[in-house]
């Protein structure tokens, strides 16, 4: 006698996807109802998040899926913002422009690349931020075409006579741009180009072993972030309609680097959890500065002490940034109350060498 046993798995995953379904197309509506919803303050803060996403992106691509960091990534968002504001001055419009700033923030980052195919780790974070210090240094010098430290104005969009002057306007601009690069990115780690990303992150002579050209995909992916960090550095100008160049100095590198840890390296979501912390944080320290004593929140330096201590927070206990914790959360609440205390307990890793990574 055989006994069959009916299981609705099958249904319980149907209503799982549902309801991961429902989650995001609420959230985007969320976001396509944002201007009707949100003060005109608010939505320029939404604008914001949504153009310090694309750059993370750009840089968790590197950093999260690569394991290449860059402590120099500033200076691909401006490369993006000044071709930008020269070629939409001059006239070109917005696509073209925008087409221009990403293929020469690309072109910039295949270059930087090379140092990539020699040294790592500490070594590469040195070599980036020199290059930092370098564009940085040339924005201020090349005042014909930069304006040097005066800076330089941007025209707003110009979409083929259409002009995108209004917040809700640029707002929806940013979000389309926005879930293009989100769809490309979860694509590209999906084929076999982001999957050799992983492997290089994960061993390098594993990755060889098993035939990835290192060379190659470690320039590609530098291009790759370089050129999502030109289209931000685009937006990022158009937003505030005038560049200078102490706006993409190492402070601005450490913030987006700071970005991607505390939202969770590895993961697409992390890019926008932690463009969400580098917006609300100053906010949260303005409004908390008034309650704390003089001496304290008349500080010049709170606002870098406070991420100092954030850093140094989840490096300590959430190694997985805020994405982390939250599926840390869900976990618990789905196995809920069989729920094991050890579960999420850390185990440590040794590793005898860096040189058999």
């Amino acid at each position: 006698m055989r006994f069959i046993f009916k299981t609705d798995y099958g249904q319980d995953i149907k209503l799982a996807k549902h309801g991961g379904h429902i989650f995001w197309y609420s959230l985007l509506l969320l976001l396509l109802a944002a201007p009707w919803l949100f003060a005109e303050y608010w939505l320029a803060q939404l604008t914001f998040i949504l153009i310090y996403a694309i750059a993370g992106l750009g840089l968790m691509l590197l950093a999260g899926f690569t394991g290449l960091f860059s402590l120099g990534h500033a200076a691909f968002l401006g490369v993006g913002a000044y071709t930008q504001a020269v070629m939409t001055n001059a006239g070109v419009p917005f696509p073209i422009a925008l087409a221009c700033a990403a293929g020469l923030s690309a072109a910039v980052g295949l270059v930087v690349g090379l140092p990539a195919l020699r040294v790592k780790g500490i070594y590469l974070g040195i070599a980036t931020l020199s290059f930092g210090f370098i564009v940085e240094e040339v924005f201020a010098r090349w005042e014909s075409v930069t304006g040097g430290n005066a800076g330089i104005h941007i025209k707003a969009p110009d979409m083929f006579g259409w002009k995108l002057g209004s917040g809700e306007a640029f707002y929806f601009l940013c979000l389309v741009i926005a879930i293009g690069a989100t769809l490309g990115i979860l694509n590209l780690l999906r084929s076999p180009t982001g999957r050799a990303f992983v492997a290089i992150r994960d061993s390098e002579i594993s990755a060889q072993s098993m035939g990835i050209h290192l060379a190659r995909y470690k320039t590609l992916s530098f291009a790759l972030s370089a050129g999502l960090a030109g289209i931000a550095g685009a937006l990022y100008a158009h937003k505030l309609q005038f560049i200078s160049p102490d706006q993409f100095n190492i402070l601005q590198s450490i913030d987006l680097l700071l970005m991607i840890v505390v939202g969770g390296l590895g993961s697409v979501h992390g890019a926008f959890l932690g463009a969400i912390f580098l917006i609300s944080m100053p906010q949260a320290i303005a409004m908390v500065k008034d309650y704390l004593p003089a001496f304290i929140g008349q500080a010049p330096g709170l606002q870098g002490l406070v991420y100092g201590l954030v850093l140094i927070g989840f490096v300590l206990f959430e190694p997985l940034g805020l994405y982390g914790r939250w599926l840390k959360i869900r976990t618990y609440l789905q196995t809920f109350p069989f729920y094991r205390k050890g579960m999420f307990k850390r185990q440590k890793s040794f590793q005898k060498s860096d040189r058999l990574k």
